[in-house]
C-alpha cells in the first residue's frame, strides 16, 4: 500500500542508503553499504561552497564475512565529506569491526567501539544495516529458509537428502529462523498459518510451559533482560527478535 498523496512541497535534501552483498571466489562474502547526502542547490559549508550536483557525503563501508557471519576484514572510505582531508582520519577505526559476529550483539559492540569521536557518525550508522543485509543475502543461497537454521547451508538433490537424513531430532524440531522475529511472521499470524502451517500457533515460552516440559532451568535473557522466548512444542525455545542480532529493527 503506497503512502498517501503529499501536500505541495519542494525537495530540499536527499539521503540515499544502499547495501549490496557479493559472494567472493575464495568462499567469503563482502557486504558493502553506501550513504550519500545531496542538496538540489549550491550549499555553503564551513570548508567552502559545495555546488549543486556534488554530494556532501559519499561514505562507504565494506565488511568481509564467512558463512558463520564472522567479520574477517573491514574497511571504510570517505569519498565526499564536508571537511576534506579531516573526516577521512576516522576510516581506519572501522577495522575494529574485525572479529565481531553479525548475529551476536553486532550493533551493540559496533556502537561501543565506534560511537562519538571514535568514528564518523554516518559510517557508524551504516553498521546497523549490515546484519540484516547479510541475512537477506544468505537466505536461499547459503541458508535454506524453508527449514534450516542459521549456519546450515542450502543444498539440493542427493546432498540435501543426506543432510536431512543426518539431521538429529532436535534440529528437525526447530522452525525456520525467520519465524517469530517480526509482526508478519509471528507464530499466531496469517503468514505462518498459510506458508508455514507446521509452526502455526506456537505459544510464548512461559515458566509454566518450562515446568510442564521438565525444563525448569532459568533462561538467560538478551541485552537489557527483555527476552521473550517461543516454545516450538518439543521443549525447544525459539528466540524472539529482541534476542537475536540479525533481526533487530
Amino acid at each position: 500500500m503506497p503512502l498517501s498523496p503529499p501536500v505541495s512541497r519542494q525537495l530540499r535534501h536527499r539521503r540515499a542508503i544502499r547495501a549490496e552483498a557479493y559472494e567472493r571466489a575464495d568462499g567469503l562474502w563482502d557486504v558493502e553499504a553506501c550513504l550519500t547526502d545531496e542538496k538540489p542547490r549550491d550549499v555553503v559549508l564551513a570548508s567552502g561552497v559545495r555546488p549543486n550536483g556534488q554530494p556532501i557525503h559519499e561514505l562507504w563501508l565494506r565488511i568481509t564475512i564467512d558463512r558463520k557471519l564472522n567479520v574477517v576484514d573491514a574497511e571504510a572510505s570517505s569519498d565526499w565529506v564536508p571537511y576534506p582531508g579531516l573526516c577521512q582520519a576516522s576510516n581506519p577505526a572501522y577495522r575494529a569491526l574485525i572479529g565481531l559476529n553479525l548475529f551476536h550483539n553486532f550493533r551493540r559492540d559496533a556502537a561501543r567501539l565506534l560511537a562519538g569521536t571514535a568514528g564518523c557518525t554516518h559510517l557508524t550508522e551504516l553498521c546497523a544495516l549490515l546484519p540484516t543485509a547479510a541475512i537477506q543475502a544468505f537466505a536461499g543461497d547459503v541458508w535454506n529458509t524453508n527449514e534450516d537454521t542459521p549456519g546450515e547451508a542450502a543444498s539440493s538433490g542427493t546432498e540435501q537428502s543426506r543432510s536431512k537424513d543426518s539431521t538429529d531430532e532436535h534440529s528437525k524440531n526447530k522452525p525456520p529462523f525467520q519465524l517469530g522475529r517480526c509482526h508478519a511472521l509471528r507464530f499466531d499470524g496469517e503468514a505462518v498459518q498459510q506458508f508455514y502451517p507446521r509452526w502455526y500457533g506456537r505459544a510464548p515460552y512461559t515458566a509454566d510451559r518450562a515446568a510442564s516440559s521438565g525444563d525448569g532451568a532459568a533462561r538467560q535473557t538478551g541485552e537489557g533482560g527483555n527476552a521473550s522466548g517461543m516454545n516450538d512444542g518439543s521443549g525447544n525455545e525459539v528466540q524472539s527478535n529482541s534476542q537475536t542480532e540479525g533481526n533487530h529493527a
